[in-house]
């Protein structure tokens, strides 16, 4: 690991001018304590004793890359509702440029409401709308791209599949940005792994590799995978299903995130880096992905090789799940980490 020309590619992060499309949602916590069962059915009782609100979804993503110093604009939908106000103004406190977030009065915006006594999540309430944007909006929202594609060094698609991101904006970003030379990185959904072709780079996890080779029915093909205990992909397999996929859709690369055992990047061409977990502590996973792909596509477009950008996601990932909560990571923190290994 060369520490030096990884602390000076850190350094350029406040250069990077970074365009994140994708779900919105506005992730609420109720903190309190856990004293006694309730009399009315066996769950505990929470004491509830304060709340806050955090960017998920996408706006996490924006939220990863503005702590790191990157230049970043976020692009999506929210419903004309007080979880709006309250989401953009989150935003707004954390330096993030919202000119891009339309309003669609006809969605409301998603909220996941988590309750944590102590250290430990009790249980989570989702509110959501997952049909496709009106075609109107769209087309706003591609005009936009169109407009603005220039002012960028990447675009990242944070795909929840809540209807933002769907098959007639991907047909036509994927063509903007290829025509204006953009790195696109990709947070994907299964369902749409087919609509992803092209891209620079995607970051899928285990399971969301394992999904792909089912729903692409790239393995009725290769006749190579075999199942085990109900489960796709052995270790081996992984790369193998990662080749199969970057062929199949003329991918760059593919970042697959493998909780405790890191991460894995393969390349077109042939190029493959193991990267080993550098997380001490694991308290929380929520919005690791998140971190994976604001740090990896701030890195490429502060001129990283994928190599090198795997490697800083890696740490900032390894700092993120050591925090409760949706959490971010910022250049001090991440550069302590890295001087530490």
């Amino acid at each position: 690991m060369n520490t030096k020309r990884l602390k000076e590619i850190i350094s350029k992060f406040h250069q990077a001018r970074i365009l994140v499309i994708g779900d919105l949602i506005l992730d609420e916590y109720i903190w309190g304590d856990v004293q006694r069962i309730s009399p009315e059915a066996p769950v505990p009782v929470v004491w509830a004793n304060r709340r806050t609100f955090v960017p998920g979804g996408a706006a996490n993503v924006a939220n990863n890359i503005s702590a790191l110093d990157g230049k970043v604009w976020l692009l999506g939908v929210t419903g004309s509702d007080k979880n709006s106000a309250i989401l953009r103004s989150e935003l707004k406190k954390r330096g993030i440029n919202t000119k891009a977030v339309f309003t669609e009065p006809k969605r409301h915006t998603t909220v996941k409401t988590r309750i944590v006594a102590g250290h430990q999540q009790m249980v989570r309430l989702d509110w959501e709308h997952t049909d496709a944007l009106p075609p109107a909006l769209n087309r706003k929202i591609a005009s936009f791209i169109e407009s603005n594609i220039k002012r960028f060094d990447a675009v990242i698609i944070e795909d929840y599949g809540k209807g933002v991101i769907n098959t007639h904006l991907l047909r036509e970003l994927s063509d903007i940005c290829h025509r204006n030379k953009k790195i696109i990185t990709v947070d994907p959904k299964e369902e749409n792994f087919q609509y992803y072709r092209g891209v620079t780079a995607i970051t899928p996890n285990r399971k969301e590799l394992e999904n792909a080779i089912r729903n692409l029915k790239i393995r009725d093909t290769t006749n190579s995978f075999k199942v085990h205990n109900d489960k796709l992909l052995r270790d081996s397999d992984i790369e193998l299903a990662a080749r199969e996929i970057i062929k199949y859709l003329c991918l760059e690369s593919l970042l697959v995130t493998l909780g405790e055992q890191g991460m894995q990047l393969f390349e077109k061409g042939g190029r493959t880096a193991e990267i080993p977990t550098v997380a001490q502590e694991v308290f929380d996973v929520s919005g690791a992905g998140d971190t994976v792909i604001s740090c990896f596509t701030l890195a490429l477009a502060s001129g990283a090789s994928k190599p090198e950008a795997a490697l800083i996601a890696n740490f900032a990932a390894g700092i993120v799940v050591s925090k409760l909560g949706t959490a971010v990571t910022d250049r001090r923190e991440l550069l302590a980490k890295i001087q530490s290994v």
